[in-house]
């Protein structure tokens, strides 16, 4: 009786022993934390061509997870092969496998927070931008930048699309397609025009698109911020006395060649629509994705009398303005002889004379 009841405890605790192993095995498989102990997380990309074996590759080699062995068994038994979602990942410290495999398998992505700084001359040198960015690559944007039916749908025309995107920070997911970032950059150009920004451009008597187009004008013009409102008045004045804009960005813009630092005469002869000295009004679209700033200092343009304005001669990137051309005409002399000073003294010291 003694021997049975012996054999019956042994056996009681044999099983216990082999329960406690097999949920501590469950509980370390599936539970226990399994992120590596990193002081910064790494991004990890499954773009939509990865397999399988491809993306086991990219999860494990980014040193995001801790213990491997375990990671592949969850992942096996939790058959992550027959169902994962492309995506950027990035692993919160804490999660174990089953909530790993699980991230994996539903495809909850971490959102890239894209600051679009405005400032692009041209919807090329865009494309590359979010090619760097975004899974779909530069080419991809092009492609979809070119589809004038696309841009159309929008109300935009290829001169002036460039307007829709308005500079800012977004959150945007890793695998968004060209079409789907278009379309949210719709939404928040919706969002952008309010009724009280469409009643200053209504009261101005120009378009949105019309408004983003002297913006990017006028922060071309000038990086000093408190002085863009005033600029822009210089730019509604002349469009309201019917004259012509004669501003150098957009000769620049048509020659190609925003390195040139002064507009030569022959440089006004360049015949496009964008070379507002040869024609008046506003070109055909923006010459430079314009920021808020710029397009808030042209509904809110300074009311005054300028219709000129020339750089400061103490080349501290502001300008002085004036009513009359003849007073213009001075201010431009001077600017132009502290601009020969400066070079000539530049020259000397780049190449002294020797004895």
């Amino acid at each position: 009786m003694k021997k049975k009841s012996r054999i019956i405890l042994w056996t009681i605790v044999v099983l216990l022993l082999v329960g406690f192993l097999a949920a501590f095995n469950f509980y370390g498989t599936f539970y226990h934390n399994n992120v590596a102990a990193l002081e910064k997380q790494p991004l990890i990309e499954i773009p939509r061509n990865y397999n399988y074996d491809r993306m086991m590759q990219a999860v494990l080699q980014s040193g995001a997870i801790d213990n491997e062995k375990t990671f592949r068994r969850a992942a096996r038994v939790m058959k992550l092969k027959d169902g994962f979602r492309p995506g950027l990942y990035s692993f919160r410290p804490g999660m174990g496998n089953k909530a790993l495999v699980r991230t994996l398998q539903k495809g909850w992505q971490t959102p890239v927070r894209l600051v679009i700084p405005g400032y692009f001359r041209n919807l090329d040198r865009f494309a590359e931008f979010l090619g760097e960015k975004l899974e779909a690559s530069a080419e991809q944007f092009r492609d979809a930048f070119a589809n004038r039916l696309r841009i159309e749908g929008f109300g935009f025309t290829p001169e002036t699309f460039i307007g829709m995107f308005i500079p800012n920070t977004y959150e945007v997911w890793w695998t968004v397609t060209p079409d789907e970032f278009f379309e949210r950059m719709y939404q928040e150009y919706l969002r952008f025009w309010t009724p009280e920004r469409d009643a200053k451009a209504e009261a101005m008597g120009l378009t949105q698109q019309e408004v983003s187009t002297l913006a990017s004008i006028v922060i071309e013009e000038s990086k000093y911020e408190p002085e863009l409102p005033r600029i822009a008045g210089v730019y509604v004045n002349r469009l309201n006395k019917g004259m012509p804009l004669q501003a150098d960005p957009t000769v620049l813009f048509a020659i190609g060649d925003p390195s040139i630092k002064r507009v030569l005469n022959r440089h006004l002869e360049t015949d496009s629509p964008y070379n507002t000295y040869k024609y008046t009004g506003l070109p055909p679209g923006p010459i430079t994705m314009p920021p808020v700033s710029a397009i808030d200092a042209v509904l809110n343009y300074e009311h005054h009398d300028y219709l000129y304005f020339c750089a400061k001669d103490s080349f501290d990137g502001q300008h002085v303005f004036a009513k009359t051309l003849s007073a213009h005409n001075e201010n431009a002399r001077r600017y132009q002889r502290a601009l020969s000073a400066e070079m000539r003294a530049k020259a000397a010291q780049e190449n002294p004379r020797t004895n």
